[in-house]
């Protein structure tokens, strides 16, 4: 019975203070805003390499 082990993990979730379900919120963006960063300067430096540039 998987539906009662979610609503309870789910009823365990809400139970948190919001400061740290906002913080996990927070913390996850700025993961994904550095993994973009981190992909983004990667394809960068290798078009670069490659010769293709913007001037």
């Amino acid at each position: 019975m998987a539906g009662k082990d979610s609503m309870r993990d789910l009823e365990e979730a809400e139970k948190k203070p919001l400061w740290q379900r906002l913080g996990w919120l927070a913390m996850i963006w700025v993961g994904s805003v550095l993994a973009l960063f981190v992909v983004a300067s990667l394809m960068r430096m290798f078009m670069n390499a490659a010769g293709l540039t913007t001037h």
